[in-house]
């Protein structure tokens, strides 16, 4: 079996590791996507950084929380910026049998202003 992940449409540039087991489980500790995020900070696009680039997340490895689960979006450039990095994310959510969704995360919709 590969290590790394292949999204089953290549438009799919992000994937979703959800703080839900494989059996339906909530993963614990309850900030592991804040620190799982905060582990990965430092890999960040060139000239990105910074004064302060420590106090944020990185690009392409970011929680959120999607229909109440934590969860945390990995952009797919990580694999050809830092592989080892990308395959330390895929393995953690391989080793805590943890559910991966294929998608992209697209920016919230205006609220049309009332007139």
């Amino acid at each position: 079996m590969a290590d790394t992940i292949q999204p089953p449409d290549a438009a799919a540039r992000e994937f979703f590791i959800q703080g839900i087991t494989s059996d339906g489980r909530q993963f614990r500790p309850s900030d592991w996507a804040e620190r799982l995020c905060g582990v990965m900070a430092c890999f960040r696009p060139e000239g990105s950084g910074g004064r302060n680039a420590h106090l944020q997340y990185s690009p392409y490895v970011r929680p959120v929380l999607l229909n109440g689960v934590r969860s945390v979006v990995v952009n797919e450039d990580l694999r050809q910026i830092e592989p080892l990095a990308y395959h330390f994310v895929v393995n953690f959510a391989k080793d805590n049998d943890l559910q991966i969704l294929h998608a992209c995360l697209l920016p919230d919709a205006e609220t049309p202003k009332p007139a």
